[in-house]
């Protein structure tokens, strides 16, 4: 095993930014049975879940809480300046990102379920009805999947679900059948955090567009690990979380053009995000803060924004070229068992994410393995039920890369499935 392809990036300074990667993980590192040991090196492939986090953006937080903290847009005295300021401008950097026209297309929410949500009741509630459709793929995550169903049951409107084919790519066709004068909403996930399939947002959005309906796209797994335009893509909405990329828990983004967000009501209300009050009515502030109820995610925002720099000190080229190679060798790997089955398309079409299982083995029982010997995957149905239903399988394992991987940990992965094999035989 192995490769003699270089690196598009220099992944031993990366992990140097990660002290987390040195951690050693207890349980046998050799062989099954054998008695715990607590050596086994930390293989993390579990960052579609949640990515680590690079010293300088530890640092960004530490600076804020021991330099600057302090509410924001609420005070005169200095403390509160810096914090407004820093939490404005990482607004700015985040629309500078993704392509967007500036800060007022930017919100920043909890995280991305909480981005779907905004839109399904801020926009969805207003805007569907009886008659009208909304259209998802079968790949959806929970976040989309779930949050307009119930929206659909609030409003009358129905839900339509475009089709995977075999291969584990979307069927065009059947989503062009699916689209029409009744669609208000598409929305679809960019890159499937289960199959890997990168969908062709673009040619959603074009077909969405000629029919007057709007497209919400879930970049969770799209926006850390590839270069995201939302002007390329004329996404209406576009939602990603800051944890998978480098960034804090606790923060998503919510990009939304900024003529579709001046038209909608706020989905939260209370503090800082009102122009004027009285006892008989109340007006909203100007974008984004009229969307941002209460005290917002200050740390969380100037953090993500350092995240970002972070990023792009990499480039995202170069983050997508290097989840290609992982995402590949990785496939070609495990679809030499026989016994081993990956689900989604070929290795040199697919994210940075291969999600698996082992012939007579349940995923939670393969990954426990796994984490004996230090590598760390997810186990279970990605939250993607009917998916995973539709491919007829109740869980499965999934490895996921990211910028400190390496070819080095596949084998490891490859290893670990490979005793695993053999245990169960």
């Amino acid at each position: 095993m192995g490769t003699q392809e270089p690196y598009p990036i220099d992944v031993e300074a990366i992990r140097e930014d990660f002290p987390i990667l040195d951690r050693k993980i207890g349980g046998d590192a050799t062989t099954p049975g054998e008695g715990p040991t607590d050596d086994a090196p930390l293989v993390y492939l579990d960052n579609a879940a949640t990515s680590h986090t690079p010293e300088p953006v530890v640092e960004a937080i530490a600076d804020y809480y021991r330099g600057y903290n302090s509410n924001v847009h609420r005070g005169i005295h200095q403390l509160s300046q810096e914090a407004s300021v820093a939490y404005e401008e990482a607004h700015d950097r985040v629309a500078e990102f993704i392509g967007a026209d500036g800060r007022e297309e930017i919100l920043f929410t909890a995280n991305t379920t909480a981005s779907v949500n905004l839109v399904a009741y801020a926009w969805g509630l207003d805007a569907l009805g009886p008659g009208d459709s909304v259209v998802l793929t079968e790949m959806e995550h929970h976040a989309s999947l779930v949050t307009w169903q119930q929206i659909a049951k609030k409003t009358g409107a129905e839900v339509r679900y475009a089709r995977v084919d075999d291969d584990g790519t979307l069927d065009m066709d059947h989503a062009a059948d699916l689209i029409d004068d009744t669609t208000e909403m598409v929305s679809v996930v960019h890159v499937s955090n289960t199959l890997g399939a990168i969908n062709p947002v673009r040619r959603l959005a074009d077909l969405a567009h000629d029919h007057g309906a709007r497209i919400f796209v879930d970049g969770a797994q799209s926006v850390p690990t590839r270069p995201v335009d939302v002007t390329d893509l004329d996404a209406d909405f576009l939602a990603f979380s800051g944890h998978k990329m480098c960034g804090p828990t606790g923060i998503g983004v919510l990009y939304g053009k900024e003529h579709l967000l001046a038209e909608m009501d706020p989905f939260l209300y209370g503090g800082e995000m009102i122009r004027r009050v009285t006892y008989e009515e109340s007006t909203w502030e100007d974008l984004p803060w009229k969307f941002e109820a209460g005290t917002p995610p200050i740390e969380q925002g100037i953090a993500l924004a350092t995240a970002v720099d972070y990023l792009d000190d990499v480039g995202m080229e170069n983050v997508r070229a290097h989840e290609d190679l992982l995402a590949e060798y990785a496939y070609d790997q495990l679809t030499a068992f026989d016994d081993v089955t990956v689900y989604g398309p070929p290795g040199d079409d697919r994210g940075g994410l291969v999600a698996f299982n082992l012939d007579g083995v349940h995923a939670h029982d393969l990954s426990s393995i796994l984490n004996e010997r230090g590598v760390a995957v997810r186990a279970g149905d990605h939250c993607t039920q009917p998916l995973h239903d539709k491919l007829g399988i109740a869980a499965s394992a999934r490895a996921s890369f990211y910028i400190y991987n390496t070819v080095e940990e596949i084998d490891a992965l490859v290893d670990a499935v490979d005793a695993a094999r053999q245990l169960f035989a």
